[in-house]
């Protein structure tokens, strides 16, 4: 790993000649990394993309994704990761999909069942492939159609697949959970591989294993069966009258996915929330869709965990809210019932005797200023650090902060995108030091050279501070030889780093 000719790579301000010279003296072996970041820059011409898709062809579906490669730039037979990558993102090349689906190596017919639109006689070629891998991923992404067919598919695995796909028709995605209508299924990928019965090891010491942690199979192919069921709850095109006899089933996995669907009936939720799992409970008080009445019961669940999901309840009352606030560890972010709190409710947030609750309210970042000015003066210092980082506070008001309340706001204040320069160069100063104060005011837009200078001597805020464009020419050049590869990484994808240095770190490329 060269970490200078990665950061290199993803300098913004690196010429188009210098890229080219990178991408060239790039080593398809070892310098997988730099071909990572050149693929992320939005500066590429479509010659450069083309070359890097073919020096690197790990590279080709993100190039593809932006759109810096197109039909016209490849030969699909030369270049079928290429070819791929283009299907993927919707190429319309039939031609190229009928190739590919004769392809020799499995994992390129396995890609090419998961790209969207393809013909119809490409899909049926692949629904007969003799490597099951392959149509267990058609199965994942294929037409309502196709994916009916493949339910009664003798092969445990891709009926998974089918039961994954949202769109498999309602009907059939009931019969993978009650079994009712389809054949039993015949192989799974344990009993391909292994004498029966057979519970893989989670702690597998083989190397060339991919079985699943846990994977067991009896003869009655269990945990892919497990697996299918998971698969058609979490599916939202499951109806509802399927899942609702799986409320009380033995396995946890199930009640657990069945737990975080918004569409069944009230009684299923009341018995989900008398389940002996707390992490049932947990994930439906957490679920938009119980009521008032289940959320007031839930307030009073005896597990932690349930009572801070419930907190975070879309539809959870203020009143339940507040009460939970005083119980339950929540912690400084902002809850979805209070991002949505009227005019009228946030007068009364904010005039709360819980400091807690005031600190929730004070996440909120488009508070009115009357609002946000009285909670800045607040006494309690989880309180001012929630409304440090808001919007529209004066250098006063922050200054105000640190002479209250020192170091245990410093790193708040911080990181307020309001902050002006002397402010940051006064809190990089402060003292005691905050260490995570020196990361905020390095990744500060307005930090200045001083400022970033004195983020420099601390460890951690040194990597972001070698990054940040103000900091001097001569500074990131310096930087660039640093023991630290983070450090020198970072100075190498400055802005600010001079041309001239740009041009003497990349190799030139070897004559022919």
């Amino acid at each position: 790993m060269n970490p200078v000719l990665r950061g290199l790579a993803a300098n913004t301000s690196l010429p188009s000649e210098l890229v080219d010279r990178l991408i060239t003296v790039a080593d398809t072996d070892t310098d997988t990394d730099i071909a990572a970041a050149l693929a992320g820059r939005s500066d590429l011409s479509q010659a450069q993309a083309v070359e890097l898709a073919s020096r690197f062809e790990e590279n080709a579906g993100r190039l593809a994704h932006e759109g810096t490669l197109t039909v016209a730039d490849i030969d699909p037979v030369a270049q079928p990761h290429i070819a791929l990558a283009l299907l993927r993102e919707g190429a319309d090349r039939p031609e190229w999909a009928r190739r590919l689906a004769e392809d020799p190596m499995v994992e390129r017919r396995a890609q090419l069942a998961a790209c969207p639109g393809l013909p119809l006689d490409v899909a049926e070629k692949l629904a007969v492939d003799t490597d099951v891998r392959v149509v267990a991923e058609l199965a994942l992404w294929t037409t309502p159609e196709l994916a009916a067919r493949l339910a009664a598919h003798p092969h445990a695995e891709v009926r998974s697949g089918v039961a994954a796909n949202e769109a498999t028709p309602p009907a059939v995605l009931a019969a993978l959970i009650t079994g009712e209508g389809l054949p039993l299924a015949q192989r799974c990928l344990v009993c391909d591989r292994e004498e029966t019965p057979f519970v893989h090891d989670p702690q597998c010491p083989r190397l060339d294993c991919d079985l699943r942690p846990g994977a067991s199979c009896d003869g009655s192919h269990d945990s892919t069966i497990l697996d299918i069921r998971q698969a058609a709850l979490r599916n939202r095109a499951t109806p509802a009258e399927a899942v609702v006899d799986l409320v009380d089933h033995p396995s946890t996995l199930l009640r657990w996915e069945i737990a975080a669907r918004t569409d069944l009936p009230s009684e299923a939720y009341e018995r989900l929330a008398a389940d002996a799992n707390p992490g049932v409970r947990a994930d439906l008080a957490s679920n938009s869709a119980i009521d008032h009445a289940l959320i007031r019961v839930l307030a009073s669940d005896r597990d932690h965990d349930v009572r801070r999901k419930l907190a975070h309840n879309p539809h959870v009352p203020l009143d339940v809210l507040t009460d939970l606030a005083a119980t339950t560890k929540i912690g400084p972010t902002l809850l979805p019932r209070i991002a949505a709190a009227s005019p009228a409710e946030i007068e009364a947030l904010a005039a709360s005797p819980n400091a807690v609750v005031r600190m929730l309210l004070a996440q909120r970042r488009d508070l009115p200023p009357e609002i946000r000015d009285a909670l800045a003066t607040d006494p309690d210092v989880k309180v001012v650090k929630s409304i440090a980082t808001h919007p529209g506070l004066s250098e006063a008001q922050l200054r105000a902060m640190v002479d209250r309340h020192g170091a245990r706001v410093v790193a708040r204040v911080a990181t307020n995108g309001d902050a002006t320069p002397a402010l940051l160069e006064d809190l990089s100063r402060h003292e005691p030091p905050v260490q995570k104060a020196f990361r905020e005011v390095a990744r500060h837009r307005h930090a200045t050279a001083p400022a970033l200078l004195a983020c420099l001597a601390d460890k951690q805020a040194r990597p972001i501070a070698a990054g940040h464009p103000s900091l001097p020419p001569q500074v990131i050049a310096d930087l660039l030889t640093d023991a630290d590869w983070q450090v020198a990484e970072a100075a190498a994808a400055n802005p600010s780093l001079p041309l001239a240095v740009m041009a003497e770190l990349v190799p030139c490329p070897p004559r022919p």
